[in-house]
């Protein structure tokens, strides 16, 4: 639902994931100190790949911008080396190997007096089919010229975003893409806040995108009239009402924009009619399919003939009919905080897609990710439109909030939609008035690099399960949060048990919105001890984190007594991984 301005603030309870607690106390705990020395990690040789993703079979092109003495190219597969190399050119290829939904981990690592450091590191995705791991972005400004999306593109493609929404590029919502009286595109038109778009940077977007193994899908709600004319051949039988006696259209009102009439999705008529127009989208542009929207809850509407529509299930009805009429295309549909979810995804949808509103904590955003898991039979990865800061209209992102949504959002296994020209801010996808500092950057390339890399542990599969862990360093417990300690997310998944801490320990809010940019940074905790009950012989521990060593993985040495093991684990600021092998 991208046309809201104001956003209603909803307080709602939030229901416990595994174990909740009653503790609420923002006071340190013992092992953490102030966050005034974090970890210096820095990427010194602008360590750099050629595309978003990676087909199967298909080599990737390295780069760097200077050779460091004594340096060693690592590929690893979830903690294991497959392969090492000297770094002895400034550009080099690999081919993965030959199995498809993979991610890796390349690191640079310098040796010097047998002293080894991480100078660089960087994920990377082979996969077939982008949706099955989606890291879904955004464009909203298509009046550019070549380099500028290049520009754009080359960013986006350095942050692994394999999916691009555009957002806003078409002329009327039932009318599209504008055809001229020979049956051509028109070369530019206006959106309906009056923004120019023209139809060459829309195409070459697309183009340039796909060089890189980015895909496009064309935003439109599947439900929406704008402006309907003589000659455009709508009708309004195919809308729904307030009222029986179709006198009281149901619109969503844009003040002196006009009003974005509400169709029936499940009206035969209608679905002929907006599937022609996606025609001509697809015989002139190559989108890769199409982002549908909605816009919630419309209340008791009726259709022309006075019977009541069941919107929720016209969702599944209009869904059905259009995959079946483009079987080779992408599809997502909002679900508008979680309207007409279980609906939606009960249709081949390619991916689950969430827009956040009334769920306002962090274990709320988990949540969501758990649903619609269960809704999709475990089958769908999640999106999550997730608006933060919302109500700051100035200055910058704070970079701790962030950080900690998208700790959330990646360790259940959900990507959050976030990263376009500009970092997102609101619904209306041209705003741009915050900017991310340099610390919020470079950070967030790091937790990109790590979703990526450690995709089959955080997105591809496995249960959640209740652990028994404690620590006798630091304040721990099964998530969800709460203030002064560390969070714990437990999963199994085939021979592994993946131990994930967040931490709330110095945090001001568990928020994730965070409006007023009130967030602070969580305490830090170095050398630790965790001790974990596995019911399994564990042969092997392993440590990584997005926030140390650019998410570099290390073994950790450990002691089994019993159903118990005992590590300790190198450092935790926003969030930690833990993996033990069996």
């Amino acid at each position: 639902m991208k046309y809201i301005f104001n956003i209603l603030k909803v307080t709602v309870l939030t229901t416990s994931l595994f174990i909740s607690s009653c503790e609420n106390t923002n006071e340190n705990t013992p092992g953490f100190y102030e966050a005034g020395e974090a970890n210096d990690f820095t990427e010194i040789l602008d360590f750099k790949k050629d595309k978003a993703k990676y087909n199967l079979n298909q080599k990737v092109n390295f780069s760097v911008n200077k050779i460091e003495p004594n340096t060693t190219i690592r590929y690893k597969y979830l903690g294991e080396v497959i392969n090492e190399e000297a770094l002895s050119s400034t550009t080099w290829t690999w081919m993965p190997p030959s199995e498809d939904y993979r991610g890796y981990m390349v690191e640079l690592v310098t040796k010097n007096d047998n002293k080894e450091t991480i100078v660089g590191t960087i994920g990377i995705d082979v996969s077939s089919d982008w949706t099955k791991f989606p890291r879904y972005g955004f464009l909203s400004d298509f009046n550019v010229d070549a380099s500028q999306r290049i520009s754009v593109l080359n960013n986006l493609k350095d942050f692994h975003i394999n999916g691009l929404q555009y957002y806003d590029w078409h002329s009327k919502h039932h009318i599209p893409l504008p055809m001229d009286n020979n049956g051509n595109p028109e070369s530019s038109w206006s959106d309906l806040f009056n923004r120019p778009i023209d139809y060459h940077t829309v195409e070459g977007y697309i183009n340039e995108g796909h060089d890189l193994n980015i895909s496009s899908m064309f935003y439109n709600l599947l439900f929406g009239a704008w402006h309907p004319e003589e000659g455009d051949g709508f009708s309004n039988k195919w809308l729904i009402y307030n009222d029986q006696f179709h006198n009281n259209v149901n619109k969503h009102q844009l003040g002196d924009f006009g009003d974005i009439l509400v169709t029936n999705p499940a009206n035969d008529n209608w679905q002929d009619y907006i599937f022609q127009k996606t025609s001509d989208v697809y015989d002139n542009l190559e989108f890769d399919g199409w982002h549908l929207d909605q816009l919630g809850d419309r209340g008791t509407v009726y259709d022309y003939n006075g019977y009541k529509v069941d919107l929720k299930k016209s969702f599944n009805d209009f869904m059905v009919a259009l995959i079946q009429k483009f079987p080779n295309k992408k599809h997502a549909l909002n679900a508008v905080d979680q309207f007409g979810q279980n609906n939606i995804l009960s249709t081949p949808v390619d991916f689950a897609y969430s827009e956040v509103w009334s769920r306002v904590q962090f274990a709320d955003l988990a949540q969501v990710i758990i649903e619609n898991n269960k809704m999709s039979n475990h089958q769908l990865n999640t999106v999550l439109a997730a608006y933060m800061n919302y109500d700051s209209s100035e200055g910058s992102f704070n970079t701790p909030s962030v950080l900690m949504s998208d700790a959330v959002i990646f360790a259940f296994g959900g990507d959050h939609l976030e990263l376009g020209e500009h970092m997102l801010s609101k619904e209306y996808f041209p705003y741009s008035n915050l900017s991310m500092e340099e610390e919020l950057e470079f950070s967030l390339k790091e937790y990109y690099d790590f979703m990526v890399a450690y995709e089959n542990l955080l997105r591809d599969g496995g249960d959640f399960i209740t652990t028994e862990v404690s620590s006798k360093d630091i304040g721990v417990n099964m998530w969800p949060p709460v203030f002064g300690k560390a969070s714990l997310i437990t999963k199994q998944l085939d021979n592994k048990q993946v131990v994930q801490l967040l931490n709330y320990n110095g945090a001001s809010t568990l928020d994730w919105r965070d409006n007023t940019k009130s967030q602070t940074k969580p305490n830090i905790a170095t050398n630790f001890n965790l001790e974990i009950k596995s019911n399994n012989s564990i042969s092997k521990v392993w440590f990584a984190s997005p926030d140390f060593n650019g998410g570099a993985s290390q073994e950790l040495e450990f002691t089994m007594k019993n159903d118990h093991i005992n590590v300790i684990v190198p450092y935790l600021e926003y969030w930690s991984m833990i993996v033990l092998e069996y």
